[in-house]
């Protein structure tokens, strides 16, 4: 075991699974001698050759479709956004292409492909650099959808999704790359694609969180942990497919929900997991589903005051739980 950052495992996983398997490439803007704009892909082509670590032009729809006819013809391509708000020129090759291909196929093709985006926001990124785009894209059936919380998470998950004979698009909020350290194992390992998991136990609510807002739930139920307030802490770490069993027995033992994310509250993801508690625990609830979010303003502005106004920090998410105790 070795503690790590964040970046570092995402790193390592880029380099271990291409030395394992000729058939793992990279390709992204500036993924080659720049190593990422964050680092991810650092000494990557100095290994492996620039045949295997692909500098792109800046044109997000031809990443993703050079990457799915990659994947079609017997590669397994990992195709880098440099940010996740630049995505959205890609979205027609990655839902109604990589997303459909086995089902219009009648599952005679897969698409191994791996799309990965830094997401959220961070440090006076702003408009443009700081879109939480999960919502859209978990929606879309034959897509799975991963924002893993952890270093031993990211490069496990990672590996996985490399290994996993169908799309998936994995999210990395930028915010913990170099922030967020963790034991990770010196061999080779997955984590699952699908299963949450629980990272604090609790009695008094259930607080369900991803990526950045994990760490910071976390931070917060330590906070109510000295006002006696016990809160169980949710990793959903798979987005979709969302694990609903571990969800509801969580709130079967609290009877009570909270539902962290930092993307616009309308319609952004927490809704569906709101959604499947009100369906099938309504019985179980002693106060009504809460959710925390950002509001709806169409970006994280620059100015500080106004970034720390939009997000969601310890503090906000602990004034949540006590209202969401006291009810």
């Amino acid at each position: 075991m070795a503690e790590i950052r964040y970046i570092d495992a995402i790193n390592q996983a880029h380099h271990e699974e291409m030395a394992q398997d000729a058939r793992v490439l990279v390709l992204g803007e500036d993924v080659g001698r720049k190593g990422g704009v964050f680092g991810a892909t650092m000494g990557l082509v100095e290994k492996f050759g620039e045949d295997r670590v692909i500098d792109t032009p800046l044109a997000e729809s031809s990443i993703a479709g050079v990457a799915i006819g990659m994947a079609c013809n017997g590669l397994l391509p990992i195709a880098e956004f440099q940010f996740a708000d630049f995505i959205h020129p890609a979205f027609n090759q990655i839902v109604s292409e990589a997303a459909r291909m086995r089902y219009r196929s009648n599952g005679v093709y897969g698409c191994p492909v791996v799309f990965r985006a830094p997401y959220g926001g961070s440090h006076g990124t702003a408009l443009y650099h700081s879109q939480s785009i999960e919502a859209f894209y978990a929606h879309v059936p034959g897509l799975k959808v991963v924002a893993p919380s952890t270093p031993y998470d990211a490069k496990g998950m990672l590996k996985a999704a490399i290994r996993d004979p169908d799309p998936v698009l994995f999210l990395e909020h930028k915010r913990m790359y170099r922030i967020v350290r963790g034991e990770v194992p010196d061999g080779d390992y997955t984590v699952p694609i699908g299963p949450a998991a629980v990272r604090r136990p609790g009695r008094d609510l259930s607080l369900f969180a991803y990526g950045w807002m994990l760490s910071e739930s976390l931070a917060a139920a330590e906070e109510m942990a000295r006002e006696g307030i016990e809160v169980e802490v949710v990793d959903i770490r798979t987005l979709a497919p969302l694990d609903t069993a571990t969800i509801l027995k969580s709130v079967a033992k609290t009877n009570r929900a909270l539902i962290v994310y930092e993307d616009n509250q309308f319609l952004g993801y927490g809704a569906e997991i709101a959604a499947r508690i009100a369906e099938e625990a309504f019985f179980d609830l002693d106060a009504p589903v809460m959710r925390l979010a950002g509001p709806d303003v169409p970006g994280i502005p620059f100015a500080k005051p106004l970034e720390e106004w939009f997000s969601i920090s310890r503090g906000k998410i602990a004034a949540s739980i006590r209202t969401l105790a006291a009810y």
